[in-house]
């Protein structure tokens, strides 16, 4: 039987596809821009005479159909492996839940730990030649979720970009039960950098010059590390290489502006490396078809053996807090749940350990607190109750705000403690001085 004769036996509708689901499932939705549309509208409509389903997926860039069906926490249950604003919105709504996970390790979780998945349902690009399906821009644990998933159904979408990789970024049309070819929506575009602030551009001046010809990159998304990528295209930088947990529009910027060839990396030599990748149309252009670009599992990725292997890896990430002990969370304040441990851990790491390595800890000193419009030090003396940290103060390295940027590693307490109020706002620097103090952390010859 030819390719295309098994894709016709397959092919089914949303409506048909998603029959096989029944009450007290796990169903997958695949990851990121590869959560389905057609079959998310299509399960919706079933909502009445399901119960107990449980979902699993994350950093949601538009909100699924199930979470809008009328009692939804009685039908449908959403576990994330990483939060997106839409995922942080429904745990308030009483749906949805954070499952905490080292990310790279999220391959092991499906092939070792978690069991068998009911279904599995997500979009990929057009089957080839060959017979496979490219999973998109999201290789990142799809492998291994597949493996383990008793029902496999693709949603074909020709809007997804085929991204190369070389391993565990396809299926091939053998393991898969049923095809659906959706209405070919544009793929979702996640936005959130928007135009860099003076605190971005101040906190860019400060890292681009910490980076040296050569250097292999790691960013995150936001207006920041879009501001810093956008400062290395404007540079005079050269031969910079990339492997990164998320591949994000500023790397489209140095790759355009030649800054990127990869040529220094010890291993993918030449490719641009990450685990999966969201943004607006212009990266997914950029992906498509690129063999420049490397698409790999997160446990690839994200090793952090293998990452430090990288002389000269700059790793540069955001956080919500960062207390005087040099703890950083970039996942909660209190018990506000904000976002997952994603990588940041295992990047801090592999670029602490890389001979020249370089890890960032990038943030606004303060910021205005929505419902007083009071301004708050984001640099507190300890973390709020409930905090989750993300990396502990064993591994904070560089700490950047718009005022300044420190080196802590081998620090003492009480010089860790100078160093970070140094870079806090000034309005907050003495009541930190004096919190220090009452922590034993501060020398009185330093109190000025």
């Amino acid at each position: 039987m030819s390719y295309q004769e098994e894709y016709k036996q397959k092919l089914k509708t949303a409506d048909e596809a998603v029959k096989v689901v029944k009450s007290g499932d796990w169903v997958d939705y695949g990851w990121c821009v590869g959560t389905p549309k057609a079959l998310d509208k299509a399960l919706a409509k079933r909502s009445e005479e399901l119960t107990d389903v449980k979902f699993r997926g994350g950093i949601l860039t538009s909100r699924p159909a199930i979470f809008d069906v009328p009692n939804v926490a009685e039908h449908f249950t959403w576990n994330s492996w990483h939060m997106s604003g839409i995922e942080r919105k429904a745990i308030n709504e009483g749906f949805a839940y954070f499952a905490p996970i080292r990310y790279s390790e999220l391959p092991s979780y499906y092939r070792n730990c978690i069991g068998e998945t009911d279904v599995a349902m997500f979009q990929v690009a057009p089957m080839d030649a060959h017979g496979w399906f490219n999973f998109g821009p999201s290789a990142s644990h799809l492998k291994a979720m597949c493996e383990k998933a008793k029902v496999i159904i693709v949603e074909v979408n020709k809007n997804m970009p085929v991204c190369f990789g070389g391993f565990d970024n396809c299926i091939h049309i053998s393991d898969v039960d049923m095809i659906v070819e959706g209405d070919n929506p544009p793929i979702d575009e996640l936005g959130g950098s928007g135009e860099a602030s003076d605190v971005d551009l101040a906190v860019a001046n400060l890292v681009v010059p910490e980076i040296p010809d050569g250097a292999c990159l790691q960013l995150g998304i936001g207006s920041m590390p879009s501001a810093i990528g956008k400062m290395i295209a404007e540079s005079d930088l050269k031969d910079l290489g990339v492997h990164t947990e998320m591949y994000v529009d500023a790397f489209v910027d140095m790759s355009k502006a030649g800054r990127i060839t990869g040529l220094r990396k010890p291993f993918d030599r030449g490719r641009q490396t990450y685990a999966f990748a969201a943004g607006t149309q212009k990266l997914y252009d950029f992906l498509d078809g690129n063999p420049e670009c490397m698409s790999a599992p997160v446990s690839y990725v994200n090793d952090i053996a293998r990452v430090s292997q990288i002389d000269n890896f700059i790793s540069i990430n955001g956080a919500v807090d960062i207390d005087l002990y040099g703890q950083v969370s970039s996942e909660s304040s209190g018990t506000r749940h904000i976002s997952g441990a994603g990588g940041q851990q295992d990047f801090v790491m592999g670029a602490y350990l890389a001979k020249g390595g370089k890890s960032f800890i990038c943030c606004s000193s303060s910021f205005k607190d929505k419902k007083t419009g009071e301004l708050k030090s984001r640099i507190r003396p300890t973390m709020l109750e409930g905090t989750v940290i993300t990396a502990t103060r064993t591994n904070l390295h560089w700490l950047v705000t718009e005022y300044g940027k420190v080196n802590v590693k081998g620090l003492s307490t009480w010089e860790r403690a100078e160093a970070i109020i140094s870079v806090a706002h000034p309005q907050f620097r003495e009541e930190l001085i004096a919190a220090a103090e009452k922590m034993h952390i501060w020398r009185r010859s330093n109190k000025k």
